[in-house]
């Protein structure tokens, strides 16, 4: 086991809307000051649990801007920037730095014609080369299209504009080979994307936490984080194994059947966001509307469950 460095819990945010699935900023703001508050120090916005991939460009920058304008700093600023071209992603970058960005985040593109390994290298290599942004991979693994093959890490994770690595690829090789470049570049920060095997990837010198599952879990995260640095380790499993629990019952189980609504509607039986609208509509089913509602009550912010959720 490696020794646990200083670390990074970042939010990937939930996106709150309204019913006409525009920026309910004044949410966006209620769970942000929360945010600060439950000891998380950056947002990673519009993500997958973000529904980037979905917002409109303009409700994507208001996204942003409103993060940047109520965070006045207090909080690291990641957007994500994905698109199928180079100039796209670049535009999207620029955006984001106007909009009060401090990083843009590159997934996989969605499409990509004639996509021989040396073009996709190429596309992540111009692209965050002359990015006006320090840049972030958010690595989905090997099972998604257009990846940056594993035995190409090193091109691309020395590049001198790469600042972070959201991992999500739950594969110990590549955790592996993240770890080993990044002994090369120590100012390379890796954070871990698996919210059901965080403790895993700290234990084996990974520099942070990114979690869609955060804006729930942050204080859980927190005290888990403690125990681990005190060198408690068996004491931090088990508050992993607790945020597990909770984030199953949330989501609706293993198969995830009620994932980003049920997410949503945690937060809004919390008082922080006022409606479960999304681009995605999972369902909410009554096993999960149960759970949600018999674990918020009785705790600080709770009292919304009553309205139920609003959908669009």
């Amino acid at each position: 086991m490696s020794p646990v460095r200083s670390v990074h819990l970042w939010s990937a945010l939930p996106t709150p809307l309204t019913r006409e699935l525009q920026i309910d900023e004044r949410s966006l703001e209620r769970t942000l000051q929360n945010s600060i508050e439950q000891g998380v120090t950056g947002l990673f916005l519009g993500g997958t649990c973000g529904e980037g991939p979905w917002l409109p460009d303009r409700e994507r920058v208001r996204l942003v801007r409103t993060a940047s304008r109520f965070a006045q700093g207090r909080l690291k600023l990641a957007v994500q920037v994905s698109d199928n071209s180079r100039p796209r992603v670049l535009d999207n970058i620029r955006a984001a730095q106007d909009a009060g960005a401090d990083y843009g985040i590159i997934a996989p593109p969605l499409s990509m014609m004639n996509a021989t390994e040396e073009r996709v290298l190429e596309f992540y290599r111009t692209t965050i080369t002359n990015s006006p942004l320090p840049v972030g991979l958010y690595d989905l693994g090997r099972g998604r299209a257009f990846s940056i093959p594993a035995e190409q890490f090193r091109d691309i994770y020395l590049l001198p504009n790469l600042a972070l690595v959201k991992d999500s690829s739950a594969d110990p090789e590549r955790r592996k080979l993240a770890l080993a470049i990044r002994a090369e570049r120590p100012e390379l920060r890796l954070f871990c994307g698996d919210e059901f095997n965080g403790l895993e990837y700290l234990q084996a010198g990974y520099d942070g936490l990114m979690l869609g599952g955060a804006v729930i879990t942050a204080p859980m995260l927190v005290r888990m984080i403690a125990l681990l640095q005190a060198g408690r380790p068996a004491e931090a499993h088990e508050v992993e194994q607790e945020m597990i629990a909770l984030l199953r019952g949330i989501y609706g189980g293993k198969a995830l059947a009620c994932w980003l609504t049920g997410l949503k509607y945690a937060l809004v039986v919390q008082g922080l966001f006022a409606t479960t609208a999304s681009f995605l509509e999972y369902p909410l089913t009554p096993e999960c509307r149960d759970f949600i509602d018999r674990h918020f009550a009785n705790r600080p912010g709770a009292g919304a469950a009553g309205r139920g959720p609003t959908t669009g």
